[in-house]
Parts: C-alpha cells; structure tokens; sequence
C-alpha cells in the first residue's frame, strides 16, 4: 500500500462516503471519516497525503477543518466538495483553508479521479521541492547545475519542430513556421481553434523560445471563474478587498512579470472586465483589488480562443480594442479533422506518453486500430485522441492495442467517413472493374473492422453467405494484419 497515494474523505452522508470510497478504491488507499473527530484521529495514525471534505457539515464547516488541517498538517493537500458554488464561498476557502480545488456538485467520477491524481502529483512536486531546497543550501553549485540542464530539457521539448508533434507532410508545418518566426519578439499572440487542438502547446513554444525563456510561464482559463475571482486570480488583492480576503494575495500578471502569461478561453470574458484587462494592457501596470497603488508589470500576453473573436467584435461580444491589443499576430491552429496526416505520429507519441504516465507498456498500436482513427473526424481533437489512447491501454491485454479496443463511436464512424470519401480512387490507374475491386475490397476491410472481425455478422450485413465472404477475402487478401509498434520520443 506504501506507493498507493493516501486520501481522506470526510462528509457527515454515509451513502456519499460509500459511493466516493466505491469510485476511488482501486486507485487510492481511500480512508473516510463522517465526522470531524474520526477525520483528526486517521490524520494522527496515517499519512494521508490528500484532504477532501464536505462543505456543510454538523460540527464544522469543510473550510475551517480545512484551516485547522493546514495549520497542524501543511503538507496536505486540502481539496472542498460541495453543493453550493456561491463565489464568496470559493473566495473564503481558497484564502482561509488554502484549498486546492473547489470540487461542486453532482461531480463526474472520471473528473473526480483526474483532480485527485493531479492533487497527488502537486504533493510530490511540493516533496520534491522541499528535498531540493535542502540539497541546496549543501551543494548549491550542484542543484544550480541541474536546474540548468532540466532548464535546457523543458526548452528542447516545447521547441517549435520538437514539441508539436506533426508529420513531414503536415497542414500544421506553417504554424509552426509562424511559431519560429514570431517567438523571439516581444509582441502579443491570439491563438484561435477548436477546444483540444494544442493552444496551450503553441503558447508554450511561444515562450521557451523567445527571450523570456528562463522566466516564468503562467497560464490561466479565463471562462472557468466568475469576474471578481478571476480579477483576484490575475491581478490579486488586498486583505479586505471583498468577503473572505483575509491576506493580501499577488494575482498572476505580478507572478508572470519579465514571463509570460497565457490567457485562455479569453472570448467568454465579460464586457466588464474586458475593460480592467485593457487597461492593464495598455498602462502595463496592475492595481491589486482593493489597492490605491499600481505596479508596473513586464508580460507578453498570449490568449487563446475556440470562437471567432472578429465576429464577436463585430456584433458587440468583443470589444475592438481589446481585441486588436491582444491580437498583434493571430495564429489558427488547425483541427485534427485538417490534418489528418498527423494522426499515427500523434498516435505513436500519445501511446509513448501516456505508458510513462500510467506505468503500463505495450508494444505498440495495430494497423486497423490506427486506420480506424485516420478514418474518424476526432471531434474533441488530439484532447479526445488522448483519452481514447489512454482507455485502450488501461483495457489491452494484448502487446498491441488493436481495433477490438476502439470505441464503438469511432468504429461506426468508419464507413459513412470512409466510403464515402472516393480521393482514394482518383490515385487509382486501372479499368472500371479493377477499380470497383478495389472499393469492394475496401468496404469489406471496413465493415470487418466495425464488427471487430466477426465473420457472420459482416456476412449478414452485406448480404453474402459465409463462403462468399470467404471467398471474397481470399480473393482480396483480406485478414488481420500489421502491427505498428510504438518508438521512443515525440515525432516531429
């Protein structure tokens, strides 16, 4: 159980107990508590690493025992489950339990389960941080080294042909061009696209190879926070500023200063406070709420956007102003619907990431299961290629992921894409009937991939008898076939 991350829930329902216990069991060494006495005596005999408590409970709220624990266990991640999402309430426990996350009901388990593992993973980056500052006060030339080299490492992996993952061929080659071209000045990016295509990735590579490299990058989701907490989160308070500011806190522009800072979702902003952000973009300076006194900031600005911002401008959405200030250079970054040849490299490299990740290692991917994916339109972009990798590997017993691990959705999505897509036939040389060989042969192949190779089925569904389909895959040379293994690295 020692490598097996420590959670403690604590909530006065039982049924709510027994349902997070249920979910989370397999992951995590769940101990629960439905009061706050049995919370404080688990915290005395174990060593839990992460705190999530109910808001609203008999003895105490979730925000005072969170206080109470931050001060006798700092070293606990302190995470508030509740059915109330009133922004003082945030507010209140972000500045007095120093809360993690805010988690609101009805959660999703799969959502549950992501900020719990990156709950864990920011209390071993918080171990780590504390060994490394030991280590430095006795070897300081060592450690000052090794963040030099690891300094060099993050800059090599978000490098503009490194880190966006792409084919030779690739529609996505002239972002990264632009990328190359625009990172080393000090102007402002507006990144637009989809949700999932990599904004967060180009804005990356926009900073690690400028001249701010070795400065700070911050990011933050504009359209996730209400206005005055996202005014605290980016330009920060004063104690007293509002209800539950009981310490002054430095907003994100002032942590960023000589970085950069990476606005997201920058589009689902209101009116009101695209105002307060131009003026601090104009006036390069920051007024912490509830201050009389600007301080001057030093940031490139990066912001990212799914909708059309030109359009929005236009009908009063956006403001104008804002808009050309942040939009000095506008780059589109591309569907994976558009760049469908960059689909088995981000494949193979999303395989190879996601087995460091999940301590699970195969081989690599089948040729179907990848011809499965080129066929499909990836609605959610290369985010929901990522999640449908990652189920695949947690399900495959095999040592390749093959088509029978593919999602029904993506299997059915196969034929109407495919079939109906003739470009195939135009590289074709050949008389007619060599060519519609070819389309039968190709609708079989796809039509087997759908129904996982059963062979009755696909015989039922296009109308032939068992002999006749297996004749017609003799005849084509049809059968399971190749594996693509996965390589080591990201592909270029």
């Amino acid at each position: 159980m020692e490598n097996i991350p420590s959670i403690l829930v604590v909530d006065d329902e039982q049924r709510s107990l027994e349902s997070i216990q249920r979910i989370l069991g397999d992951r995590f060494d769940v101990h629960i508590a439905n009061n706050i006495e049995d919370a404080e005596n688990i915290l005395q005999r174990e060593w839990i690493q992460i705190l999530l408590c109910d808001q609203r409970m008999p003895d105490m709220t979730g925000v005072e025992f969170s206080q109470k624990v931050r001060t006798e266990y700092p070293d606990v991640i302190r995470m508030i489950i509740s059915g109330y999402t009133e922004s003082a309430d945030i507010i209140d426990a972000i500045n007095k339990g120093g809360i993690y996350q805010y988690i609101t009901k009805p959660w999703h388990p799969d959502e549950l389960i992501t900020k719990l593992t990156n709950a864990v993973e920011l209390f071993r980056l918080q171990r780590e941080n504390e060994q490394l500052a030991v280590e430095l006060k006795l070897k300081p030339d060592t450690i000052e080294q090794a963040m030099i080299v690891k300094r060099r490492a993050l800059k090599a992996r978000y490098d503009w042909d490194q880190g966006i993952v792409r084919s030779p061929e690739s529609g996505m080659n002239s972002v990264c061009n632009m990328i190359r071209n625009i990172a080393p000045y000090n102007v402002n990016v507006l990144l637009s696209g989809e949700s999932g295509t990599g904004k967060e990735l180009c804005a990356r590579a926009l900073h690690y190879n400028s001249l701010r490299q070795d400065k700070i990058f911050v990011a933050e989701n504009c359209g996730a926070l209400p206005d005055e907490l996202l005014e605290s989160e980016l330009f920060g308070h004063k104690r007293g500023a509002f209800t539950g500011a009981n310490e002054d806190r430095i907003g994100m522009f002032e942590l960023a200063n000589g970085g950069t800072i990476f606005l997201d979702e920058i589009g689902e902003t209101s009116p009101a406070f695209q105002v307060k952000l131009l003026r601090v973009l104009q006036e390069s300076e920051v007024r912490p709420l509830g201050s009389n006194k600007r301080r001057p900031i030093d940031v490139r600005v990066i912001a990212a956007t799914n909708r059309n911002l030109e359009e929005d401008v236009r009908t009063g959405k956006f403001r104008q102003d804002l808009f050309y200030r942040i939009a000095t250079f506008e780059i589109e970054v591309l569907p994976l619907r558009k760049r469908k040849e960059d689909i088995v490299p981000l494949a193979i490299s999303i395989l190879n990431s996601s087995m460091e990740q999940l301590g699970k290692r195969v081989k690599g991917i089948s040729e179907e299961a990848l011809r499965c994916f080129e066929s499909y339109q990836w609605p959610g972009n290369v985010r929901e290629m990522q999640n449908e990798i990652k189920r695949m590997l947690v399900l495959g017993q095999t040592d390749y992921l093959g088509s029978e691990l593919v999602s029904e959705h993506i299997l059915h999505a196969t034929p109407e894409e495919s079939v109906a897509d003739m470009t195939i036939l135009n590289s074709v040389k050949g008389n007619l009937k060599e060519r519609v060989e070819l389309l039968e042969a190709r609708i079989l192949k796809e039509t087997l991939i759908r129904l996982r190779w059963n062979k009755t089925q696909a015989a039922q569904e296009l109308g032939l008898s068992r002999v006749g389909l297996r004749n017609k895959l003799e005849r084509y040379g049809l059968e399971k076939n190749s594996n693509i293994e996965s390589i080591e690295g990201d592909v270029a």
